[in-house]
């Protein structure tokens, strides 16, 4: 018999003792049996698990329940072999038997069946029992006594059995048809949910904002009901494609010294199909409901740019604008290159990059972050740090008139504009203008020298003086 008072522990006790009878029947497989496992993680909530165990089958036709697996197991894709003797037996039919048990599960279960209410004198401790129909265990508990109905839990409940669908772990059970040996390796492997990892990078520049050390990490999240104990980790970073169900349900890093060539990889890096692959050169342990860290790549004094971007739009070019802002954002990049040359050169899984510099007094500070992309190899990392403080800009449309074009594609247009860059810093700094010109354009005049970065942007390399001011005028021609 199995009982349930107010606070369910009770129950919970005595129903995880009766299942073990209640089961007697299974050939079970624990984790006392596994002698070693492998996982493979890849981006986007997806896991490849391979659980070796050594169990011990009687001949012919029996159900192996293999407990502790992911409780967020895809059951399709589950698949049993004997690693000793391959062949040896078949798989028949698999249930996987994810509803734990639990008191409340208990209840559900019994909706419309029988229990027992026991209740105890609090002044005699004399006990009586009565039978009771569990009419309703949804948000509550509805029992019917005799010809009373009542609510709640007016006591201990008892249970004649433990409902066979019930688990108190995730168990994936097989029926078998073994001709091999009694005790054999086998090796169940399958698709999950409920494992994820992402990359976290920290950046420290150094004082002239020229080089930076570079270290990364995966942090591991596990939620998939299951510990995987001294596990081979192995890493995917690719976008790997997944059929769509049709219905759904860090620290700073202190600088080191500068004698590294290349950088340091903490996991073996390989290419796999058009995917990369990281493993963990040791085994590690991914506890139930946990999330962890792992070293990826160390690199020191890799070569950096900063870039100052000051960026236009192209509506103005149009009609008359006029003002077109005051104290205007110039945005801070930070770039580098992921080249052996550069001291890196290892494929950079997508990531969050953290930048980080030392104040006047040696004290790292936080100065922005972005996220990158899978990078491969030989691929420039760009990365948004925030806006200047002390670079600004002040922008004005000064002409615009319309030479020619009455209909919808053969307009002509001619505008002119002035642009004044402010520094307050107390080093002159080099600023980047971008202006996304429309159409057929070319400058007629301007102060500075442009450089045409790309079919529709034109680009200008604007020193500016310490604490001091540079003005670019220039005047475009565009047709449409």
């Amino acid at each position: 018999m199995h009982s349930i008072s107010a606070p369910f522990a009770l129950a919970a006790l005595t129903v995880l003792a009766q299942s073990a009878v209640a089961q007697s029947t299974e050939q079970r497989s624990t984790l006392a049996d596994q002698q070693e496992v492998a996982v493979t993680i890849y981006n986007d909530n997806l896991a490849l698990v391979k659980d070796q165990r050594r169990v011990s089958l009687g001949g012919g036709k029996l159900a192996l329940a293999f407990r502790d697996v992911s409780a967020r197991l895809r059951p399709e894709t589950a698949l049993l072999r004997s690693v000793s003797a391959p062949g040896a037996f078949s798989v028949l039919e698999q249930n996987f038997d994810f509803d734990l048990l639990t008191p409340q599960k208990m209840l559900e279960k019994y909706v419309g069946q029988t229990v027992n209410v026991v209740r105890t004198n609090p002044a005699t401790g004399v006990e009586t029992t009565e039978v009771a129909t569990v009419l309703s265990a949804n948000n509550g508990v509805v029992l019917k006594i005799g010809q009373r109905i009542e609510t709640g839990i007016p006591g201990r409940l008892v249970f004649g059995d433990v409902p066979a669908n019930l688990r108190d772990r995730p168990t994936l059970v097989m029926a078998l048809d073994n001709k091999g040996a009694a005790q054999q390796d086998v090796e169940l492997s399958y698709l999950t949910s409920g494992l994820g990892w992402k990359a976290d990078y920290v950046v420290e520049l150094n004082a002239a904002d020229d080089k930076l050390d570079m270290s990364g990490w995966v942090t591991l999240t596990n939620t998939s009901g299951a510990t995987y104990r001294n596990a081979k980790l192995q890493l995917v970073a690719g976008d790997v494609n997944q059929v769509q169900p049709e219905l759904q349900r860090g620290r700073p890093v202190m600088m080191a010294a500068p004698m590294a060539a290349k950088a340091e990889s903490r996991m073996a890096e390989e290419t796999l199909f058009e995917y990369h692959l990281y493993t963990l050169d040791r085994p590690t342990t991914i506890a139930e409901n946990q999330t962890k860290q792992v070293a990826l790549m160390s690199a020191s004094g890799v070569p950096a740019r900063k870039e100052l971007l000051l960026q236009g739009n192209d509506y103005y070019y149009q009609g008359a604008a006029g003002d077109l802002g005051q104290k205007m954002k110039v945005a801070v990049f930070v770039e580098f290159d992921n080249k052996e040359s550069a001291r890196l050169g290892m494929p950079l899984p997508k990531g969050v990059v953290r930048v980080y510099k030392k104040d006047s007094a040696g004290n790292a500070q936080f100065i922005g972050e972005d996220r990158i992309d899978h990078t491969p190899k030989n691929e420039k990392v760009r990365l948004k740090l925030g806006d200047a403080f002390d670079v600004t800009a002040d922008k004005k449309q000064t002409d615009f008139k319309k030479l020619s074009g009455t209909g919808k594609y053969n307009y002509v247009f001619e505008s002119a504009y002035q642009l004044v860059l402010k520094n307050a810093k107390k080093e002159a700094v080099t600023v980047t203008v971008q202006e996304p010109v429309p159409g057929d354009w070319q400058i007629l005049s301007a102060s500075h020298t442009h450089t045409k970065g790309a079919a529709n942007t034109a680009v200008w390399k604007i020193t500016v003086p310490a604490e001091g001011s540079t003005v670019l005028t220039y005047r475009a021609l565009v047709r449409y």
